[in-house]
């Protein structure tokens, strides 16, 4: 949100009105929700390829001789430890060890990187790195007017991108990201994304977002590339057993009672902020079992919403996080925080709640889908 209240638009937003996309508030932009039908959308990805505006995200850079110091401190990961060229996936905590947001690290040189938040925690993220670089010779910077985002994913999405530059995409890990030019436009190349499949991440100046997305639409012409909403990159990441911060992430919770607990490096040198009470959540979660993440599919068709309660034996045993139905499996799922006595994959009688009836789940490993390498 604008400080006079007004939704932000993206460089694309022009673009999106011109493709008919149903837009909606999220996190204080008018994004796309959709441009037709979100489960043609959703399918294009798995089998084909998606086009994503992601301009949404908050992109903060930190520079500087004692960079890298400063993110070991402010974050529960090893930082200092990500190569250039190469990202990391990890957590910014409070001195309680509460997540406050989950962010994609990239270390674009030697002294410099990029931190990418949530849209809807990028200020509390940005104030947050602000307040812990004190005493560093490090500067933060807000840089999300500096960058659009455009992602490209699905099995097609190699093919596609490589027809529009000469960077090594062969070479390019996941979860790395290399500069290089696509259709003429200066990005940063990264092999990251929030789907369940391969694709790309292409962060560009908002000048030539509107010319790198008319260049990737033409290029995917004959892949069956489409362009894709929030509604159906829900489902994907749901599907792919990916957590969402509002959800299946909160300050109420730590790493270690999200089942996340290996983003936290208790070995990594000096101090960083919560890592005293991430050592008692630790300690808590191994003698005594959090509530545990699991899926949950329907054998009805009625769809679980988040806040819904998860049951056995007419007791309360979780709530649903996240729930919509799957295009993929062909039924509706979920994500659930359930008793730990109740987590294994097949435990018999756990439902949900549904308006005062208790529809049957069966409890499944996370993720619900995994692509084919």
């Amino acid at each position: 949100m604008s400080s006079t209240g007004e939704l932000r638009h993206t460089a694309l937003d022009a673009l999106h009105r011109s493709l008919g996309a149903t837009m909606t508030d999220f996190a204080g932009w008018d994004m796309p929700l959709r441009y037709g039908s979100e489960r043609d959308e959703h399918n294009a990805v798995r089998t084909k390829a998606g086009l994503f505006d992601l301009s949404h995200m908050g992109e903060i850079t930190v520079t500087g001789p004692q960079a890298a110091a400063l993110l070991d401190y402010a974050l529960v990961g090893n930082i200092g430890g990500v190569k250039p060229g190469r990202a990391r996936y990890t957590m910014i905590c409070r001195a309680d060890g509460g997540i406050l947001d989950d962010l994609i690290v990239y270390r674009l040189g030697e002294t410099e990187y990029m931190v990418v938040a949530n849209a809807s925690n990028a200020q509390v993220v940005l104030d947050a790195l602000a307040e812990r670089s004190a005493g560093f010779d490090a500067e933060v910077r807000d840089d999300r007017d500096a960058y659009a985002l455009i992602a490209v994913q699905g099995p097609e999405s190699p093919g596609i991108l490589r027809s529009l530059t000469d960077a090594d995409l062969d070479g390019l890990k996941y979860y790395a990201g290399l500069p290089g030019t696509v259709a003429g436009v200066p990005a940063l190349i990264a092999r990251t994304g929030y789907t369940g499949e391969d694709g790309f991440e292409l962060f560009v100046k908002p000048e030539h977002a509107v010319e790198l997305w008319q260049a990737l639409t033409k290029a995917g012409e004959g892949a069956g590339l489409v362009p894709c909403g929030l509604s159906c990159r829900d489902t994907l990441r749901l599907e792919a057993g990916m957590p969402l911060y509002g959800h299946e992430l909160s300050t109420s919770l730590t790493p270690f009672d999200a089942g996340l607990g290996r983003v936290v490096k208790f070995e990594k040198e000096g101090d960083f902020v919560g890592r005293e009470a991430l050592r008692e959540a630790a300690a808590r979660a191994a003698q005594n079992p959090p509530r545990v993440l699991v899926g949950l599919v329907a054998e009805g068709r009625r769809v679980p919403r988040a806040g819904y309660a998860v049951v056995a034996g007419g007791e309360v045993i979780g709530e649903v996080t996240s729930g919509a139905p799957s295009p993929t499996l062909g039924k509706p799922i979920a994500m659930a925080y359930v008793d730990a006595a109740h987590a294994a994959p097949g435990t018999p009688g756990v439902g949900v709640d549904i308006r005062g009836s208790h529809e049957p789940y069966e409890v499944v490993a996370l993720p619900f889908y995994k692509r084919q390498k």
